[in-house]
């Protein structure tokens, strides 16, 4: 006699979903809300994500891959073009694109560029109207019916990436829209940035918050070692490269004042990640034209483009 066998459990699914949007419309602060851990920079600045960063989210029997796309904007330098170049990739590759719409902005000449040419992108798509707590209610029902008019959508959530107001909802539904398939990468996994380049970027971040206004994006950070001791203490060493001795100037600050609030801000989240204590070493460096050195495009997961 053959007994019966039990249920079986439900299929595991994993697929890849592309976040697309204009600068600033919250989409690291989305996946970091997603994750439920920081897994990329968020920053005021516009643009501050430079390469196709995963967050990885695991919902029931789903994995979710969420890439972080650069903001899509009117490129105007040789990194520009290679930003808007990664982040249009992604969007061609996932299996999902989640377009990302400030609320507040509304269905800008940005976001309705992103409209058009997203019209070419075959993938189903989830519209996601961000900042929900800062628009009344009507305001929101006007622009999600506008935003389905223009293109044809999935689904539509409204959130509040910096609350969690309505992540959960995202969560789920971006779980089962996932395609059957064995996980891409282990259940405790949060990101496939390795740390040494999450480290970079948070340091990076720094900056921005300390010299948002003073310093422009000619700037970029690279761990140079990272060396974890016998006291599980962690060793790391950074170099800030500008293009300028000028800006190395601002980056230092009067006396190295601003060096040190950059390292500190730096070092104490880079401990919470890693779940050690970190001695954080950082120089700054001039090096010219580093915006068209194809090496350092590589370095941060771009494309070098050739105009």
């Amino acid at each position: 006699m053959v007994e019966d066998s039990p249920k079986d459990a439900a299929p595991t699914r994993c697929g890849f979903v592309a976040l697309i949007g204009a600068p600033n419309v919250g989409k690291s602060t989305l996946v970091n809300a997603l994750v439920g851990s920081k897994v990329t920079i968020v920053s005021r600045k516009v643009q501050t994500t430079r390469a196709l960063i995963r967050g990885i989210v695991i919902e029931d029997n789903a994995q979710i891959v969420l890439v972080d796309t650069p903001g899509i904007f009117s490129p105007k330098r040789r990194l520009d073009r290679a930003m808007v170049s990664t982040a249009w990739s992604g969007a061609h590759d996932a299996d999902l694109v989640c377009v990302l719409i400030d609320a507040r902005q509304g269905i800008d000449e940005e976001a309705d560029a992103i409209f058009t040419r997203l019209a070419t992108v075959k993938h189903p798509k989830f519209l996601v109207l961000n900042k929900i707590d800062l628009v009344p209610r009507e305001q929101l029902l006007a622009l999600a019916a506008g935003a389905n008019e223009r293109l044809e959508f999935e689904n539509t959530f409204m959130v509040s990436a910096l609350s969690g107001d309505g992540v959960n909802d995202l969560r789920f539904a971006l779980a089962q829209a996932m395609p059957e398939g064995p996980f891409h990468y282990p259940e405790d996994q949060m990101s496939d940035a390795p740390l040494r380049h999450l480290a970079a970027e948070i340091t990076r971040e720094k900056i921005y918050r300390h010299l948002h206004q003073e310093l422009p994006y000619q700037s970029t950070v690279e761990t140079d070692s990272w060396t974890e001791r016998k006291d599980q203490s962690v060793r790391i060493e950074q170099t800030i490269f500008v293009e300028r001795d000028s800006q190395r100037k601002i980056v230092l600050g009067k006396g190295g004042a601003t060096i040190k609030a950059i390292g500190a801000d730096s070092r104490k989240e880079i401990a919470e990640i890693v779940g050690h204590p970190v001695h954080l070493f950082l120089f700054v460096k001039v090096r010219e034209g580093w915006g068209d050195d194809p090496e350092r495009y590589r370095e941060m997961g771009l494309e070098f483009p050739k105009e």
